[in-house]
């Protein structure tokens, strides 16, 4: 019988609880359990798809083309499981659905309510993951915070699971925050208690409780809490500040969170098996150099706009033992060639993500000029790569006004266009999505970072590199190293003469994990290293 976990949050949001999910899938699956990740938004969206990165962070996809939230990339480069489209549900999907069967008349003319119909609903989606995968163990995230309004059908569907799927095969793991009051040198407990009071309200009784804490709680601080809250003691768990992500499933454990769960779930309790992962852990934790990464973008005010290219360079730095730093440039800013040197030049490399939209276009063909003529590394992912076609396009093939029809509907030199299927169509989930396979070049800097003449990558773009210049430009010296067999659409291109300057229209930073450097970000990373030797040398 398949087991569920449910977590919730009490107190304020933005606790972790992705990263604590995605922790205890690891635990688990170190233990020999297949393990998936879940996610339920209580948000009105039908997916973050066309939520602006600034207010949402990315948006993370799914082999199958799922624009989902950012914490399914968490899940994923934690237990290193391929997720799908039912492992992220918003209300709004939900809503949706149970709407659409009553316009075709599903329900018979019967009354259409909150309860039974959606949590109805949301419990058949719950359920989907098991159907698909036949894990032994579904971990189900509750975006929100307990008291939300916009959570209650969600609450009352995982109340209802206990029935469903019997009591033995549920777990329930609250986790809250217990604050530290520096003037009486105390944690609180209250606002723990006062969480776990309104999560009973409605009908759901944590099994385990996880804190969020600043401090060390302590014996007497955990006993006083599993009396209030009517758990064991060795079921209170607490979630120390750590000095990265990848250290919380080591110290979760360390907790006792994985006996916790098992004893809880009546699952086998063996040993974990964590010995990569502390590896892994230890080479992040004692690199022997040091790089400056340049990420130029327009979303740079929230950082989580670009978190999986932000973990993808943590990786390929773990791979090359070097600590990567990011400094972190508006695209806006870079107005010119001088402004651009200026800002740039302590970079050892320069990395230009994906986005949407004509602002803060030019600073970032500003970068690829400089990275270009300064002969420094260059990374352009999916906006990335289009900017390094438009910048060769018009610096090199001598197009003046060369641009994307996305930024300029009226450019001459249309290099980056839409797919002739494309026009008039909507924006929500018109994009290229998903998993498209790539054809790559012998001979190419793709080629030595994959090992293989062909690879699978994921993509989130609707404008494509326009095949009528592709002629022009591979005369002009521009290396096309990488193709979709399928359409013939130009996936990477690569700029002779630059020690490594690739651009990519897929995501990369999708598929990378922390003991498994995505191909390109290894790659990116060394380059970058050697970058700084030389520039060190100088």
């Amino acid at each position: 019988m398949t087991k569920y976990i449910f977590i919730t949050g009490g107190v304020v949001s933005g606790l972790g609880k992705g990263i604590a999910a995605a922790s205890l899938g690891l635990i688990l699956k170190s233990r020999g359990y297949k393990v998936i990740n879940q996610k339920f938004d209580p948000y009105l969206n039908i997916d973050p798809g066309t939520m602006n990165p600034i207010q949402h962070g990315e948006v993370f996809v799914t082999d199958d083309g799922a624009e989902t939230d950012l914490d399914l990339g968490h899940y994923e480069r934690f237990t290193d499981a391929t997720l799908s489209q039912s492992s992220n549900t918003t209300a709004g999907r939900v809503y949706l659905s149970v709407l659409n069967k009553e316009r075709e008349g599903g329900f018979h003319g019967g009354t259409v309510q909150v309860i039974p119909n959606i949590t109805e609903e949301i419990l058949r989606r719950m359920l989907l993951s098991t159907n698909e995968t036949g894990a032994d163990v579904i971990i189900t995230e509750i975006g929100g915070t307990v008291g939300d309004i916009e959570s209650l059908p969600f609450m009352e569907a995982i109340r209802q699971m206990k029935y469903k799927v019997g009591e033995e095969n549920c777990c329930y793991i609250h986790l809250t925050l217990v604050p530290f009051m520096k003037k009486a040198d105390e944690l609180k407990t209250k606002p723990t208690q006062h969480s776990v009071k309104e999560l009973q309200e409605l009908g759901i009784k944590p099994d385990v409780i996880m804190l969020r804490t600043e401090r060390d709680i302590g014996q007497t601080t955990r006993e006083r809490l599993a009396a209030f809250c009517n758990v064991d003691s060795s079921c209170v768990i607490q979630n120390l500040n750590a000095k990265s992500i990848y250290e919380v499933p080591l110290q979760m454990e360390k907790e006792g969170l994985g006996q916790a769960v098992c004893k809880v779930l009546g699952l086998k309790e063996c040993d974990s098996q964590l010995d990569d992962w502390k590896k892994m852990v230890d080479r992040f934790n004692n690199p022997k150099r040091k790089v400056t990464i340049a990420l130029v973008g327009k979303y740079v005010a929230l950082h989580d706009a670009y978190l999986s290219v932000v973990e993808s360079l943590i990786h390929g730095g773990i791979h090359n033992e070097a600590e990567v730093e990011i400094d972190w440039v508006d695209s806006e800013l870079l107005t010119d060639d001088k402004t651009t040197a200026a800002r740039l030049k302590n970079a050892d490399a320069v990395i230009v993500p994906g986005g949407f939209g004509d602002r803060g276009i030019e600073g970032m063909i500003n970068t690829a000029k400089y990275a270009r003529t300064k002969k420094v590394p260059y990374f352009g992912i999916c906006l990335g790569m289009q900017i390094l076609v438009i910048e060769y396009s018009r610096n090199v093939l001598g197009l003046a006004g060369a641009n994307s029809t996305e930024m300029n509907k009226e450019t001459p030199y249309p290099v980056i266009d839409l797919m002739p299927d494309q026009n008039g169509k909507i924006l929500g989930g018109t994009l290229r999505l998903g998993k498209y396979e790539c054809s790559v070049a012998s001979g190419s800097l793709v080629e030595k970072a994959y090992g293989s003449k062909t690879i699978w990558e994921r993509h989130r773009h609707r404008y494509e590199f326009n095949n009528k210049f592709r002629d022009d430009l591979k005369n002009a010296g521009l290396i096309i190293s990488g193709v979709n067999p399928e359409r013939d659409l130009v996936e990477t291109c690569e700029v002779p003469g630059n020690p490594w300057m690739v651009g990519v229209q897929f995501h990369p930073e999708f598929k990378s994990r922390p003991n498994k450097a995505g191909p390109l970000f290894r790659d990116f990373i060394a380059a970058a290293i050697k970058q700084a030797a030389a520039k060190s040398k100088n």
